[in-house]
């Protein structure tokens, strides 16, 4: 009984973990499915980019202290609602994009 209570733990954690290609989507729109679009013909593309970087700037834009290439207000507004998990699952997926 304890094995099933600690699989379904484990289980139940495991689907809560926040994954970087579903949160993506949103960001797809912008930044197109590969991540090499400019953003609204402004920014520079994101994939591949190092995720400490992408990190570092998601949490720049969730505070509002970052408004590289004048997106800090859209970016904002995206970031907001996106937890620390949820964050380093995007910084993590978009590092991997056009490897």
């Amino acid at each position: 009984m304890k094995k099933i209570a600690l699989t379904m733990i484990f289980a139940g954690a495991t689907l809560m973990a926040a994954d970087g290609a579903a949160l993506f989507a949103k960001c797809a729109g912008c930044h197109g499915q590969n991540g090499k679009t400019k953003a609204l013909g402004k920014s520079a593309p994101i994939a591949g980019l190092p995720a400490d970087t992408i990190m570092k700037d998601l949490e720049g834009y969730k505070a509002g202290t970052l408004n590289k290439h004048g997106m800090g207000g859209v970016m904002k507004g995206q970031a907001a609602a996106l937890s620390a998990d949820d964050m380093k699952a995007l910084a993590d997926y978009i590092s991997k994009l056009g490897k």
